[in-house]
């Protein structure tokens, strides 16, 4: 038996235990992420009917930046080349999310939590495990790309086809971009922290390229793996040579990942945790909390006052966005409320800051499965700290945080957009009620279903497409309201109303009561 075979020894059983852990969560991903962009074209054509208005169209979204550094340039006016230029962003985004997800998931999880250990005592081999997860990831943005290429056949095979590839294409490569990152860390959550970091400085480089030259050809976006998903150009003269770019990246980054995983044993890693003593107090459930969720916090704290200063420096332009061009206000009026354009502007940029914060908060909340699940908690709970308390400590980091970064976000628009500050702060934290709500479903999740925890990912990265997506689907409002964004006013420009505020906030501490009830009564789990 060849050396190769040997080491991936295993990998279809693997393979396909992860495909049945993933039964659940991955369907979802595929047809949330696929299923939104190929309905796209109808939804489109409902509001662009005619050529002449699908040109307007275009020639207003790309001669504005604000609008460019959203959904970057328009390459055609072709109804397949507006799905493209609306919708082939944001998915790549969620299939970049999704597959970083499963790929940390089934490697540093596993290896975490003690399974890894368990199943290598068997006939597996080295790389089996990562290959597995990788052959995973592999199958839902095959899914993703299938669900787009069908979808949008009608519009052109080709450019249905390249927007499809695209979209998966990216998902690919920050699965194995996620693969390296898991190598180098020692935790799950440090590895979804670092691989969502790159991902968030990957968005705005694309961002800041595409604001700043409507060619798409900016250096800052061809920096951006998501940058190279839009140049592939669907349905606008595609170009076959990008996608060609994205698999050469996808196979050195696995070639570096193979290596980097034959280099360490099982569980360790190549910058491990810095032994004791730890610094600082650590005398409370609530301190340990805090020095261990400390460099989350602080990530998402600067990540959301970049990007509020990022964007914030685009609202100047919105109102020249359109002009008199009914058609195309209609989007931002569907996102952000039917006020003035440069309100809706901000409507829209707060409304994205706070379905990201949604993820912080979740992946915050899950933080404590984890602990649970490595069995660090045992000696915590040894002690004279009870379940709540022991609890607690992380959620009051993890409602407090989603708090503290909203507001970093709101006072970068601000001090980038230079006025309006208590309108803007005041609607950053009017979002908190609908991520607190997201949050608490994740308490839910976990203190009475604990091995479902992670399906609070899922819920929020449903949520987030329906925010991203959905009013440009021209989807019903019954449909939108199924994520609790939905329910918020548009802020600034829209009245204060203060009856879904507090509904929701109370929907958010019965979900996390619940949760902590059912915990008490519960016993631990290693799964």
């Amino acid at each position: 038996m060849s050396t190769l075979a040997v080491h991936l020894t295993g990998t279809g059983s693997l393979a396909r235990l992860a495909l049945r852990r993933d039964r659940l969560m991955m369907p979802i991903w595929v047809v949330v992420t696929g299923g939104l962009v190929a309905s796209g074209a109808g939804s489109l054509e409902g509001l662009y009917g005619t050529p002449a208005q699908r040109a307007e169209l275009a020639a207003s979204m790309t001669a504005n930046s604000s609008m460019r550094s959203l959904y970057g340039p328009v390459f055609g006016d072709s109804l397949g080349g507006l799905v493209a230029w609306r919708f082939g962003t944001f998915a790549a985004v969620l299939a970049a999310v999704m597959s970083l997800i499963i790929v940390v998931r089934h490697t540093r999880e596993e290896e975490e939590t003690g399974r890894q250990e368990l199943l290598s005592s068997a006939v597996v081999g080295r790389r089996a495990p990562l290959t597995a997860a990788l052959l995973t990831a592999l199958v839902a943005n095959a899914g993703v790309a299938l669900l787009i290429t069908a979808g949008l056949a009608g519009q052109g095979t080709g450019g249905a086809l390249a927007l499809g590839l695209a979209v998966g294409g990216t998902g690919m490569l920050f699965a194995t971009a996620a693969a390296i990152v898991a190598q180098l860390t020692e935790s799950a959550r440090l590895a979804k922290g670092l691989a969502s970091a790159v991902l968030g400085l990957a968005f705005v480089l694309r961002a800041a390229g595409d604001a700043g030259d409507a060619s798409g050809s900016s250096a800052l976006t061809w920096l951006s793996p998501i940058g190279w998903a839009e140049n592939v150009r669907a349905f606008s003269g595609e170009r076959w040579w990008v996608l060609l770019l994205m698999a050469a990246a996808v196979l050195v980054q696995a070639a570096v990942a193979y290596e980097l995983a034959g280099r360490r044993d099982v569980g360790m890693s190549f910058l491990p945790t810095r032994p004791g003593p730890a610094e600082g107090l650590l005398g409370t459930a609530g301190a340990l909390a805090w020095r261990l969720q400390r460099g989350t916090v602080l990530g998402w704290s600067l990540g959301f006052l970049l990007g509020g200063l990022v964007f914030g420096g685009m609202v100047e332009g919105a109102a020249d966005i359109v002009g008199d061009n009914a058609q195309a206000r209609e989007i931002f009026e569907r996102m952000g409320g039917q006020s003035g354009l440069t309100d809706a502007f901000l409507a829209t940029m707060v409304g994205m800051f706070g379905m990201i914060a949604a993820l912080y908060a979740v992946g915050s909340v899950l933080r404590l499965h984890g602990e649970e699940t490595s069995q660090r908690a045992e000696p915590v709970l040894a002690n004279a700290v009870g379940r709540v308390r022991w609890a607690a400590g992380h959620l009051v980091i993890a409602f407090g945080g989603a708090a503290l970064i909203m507001l970093l976000a709101g006072l970068g628009l601000y001090l980038s957009y230079g006025r309006d500050l208590g309108p803007i702060l005041g609607a950053s934290l009017a979002q908190l009620p609908a991520v607190w709500t997201l949050a608490g479903l994740a308490v839910l999740l976990w203190g009475a279903f604990p091995r479902a925890a992670v399906a609070g990912w899922g819920v929020a990265g449903l949520c987030l497409a329906l925010g991203w997506i959905g009013p440009a689907l021209d989807l019903p409002q019954s449909v939108l309201n199924l994520s609790p964004f939905g329910h918020l006013p548009k802020l600034p420009g829209q009245e204060m109303a203060w009856g879904p505020v507090w509904t929701l906030t109370a929907v958010a501490a019965a979900l996390v009561a619940t949760g902590l009830w059912r915990l008490r009564l519960r016993d631990l789990t290693t799964s």
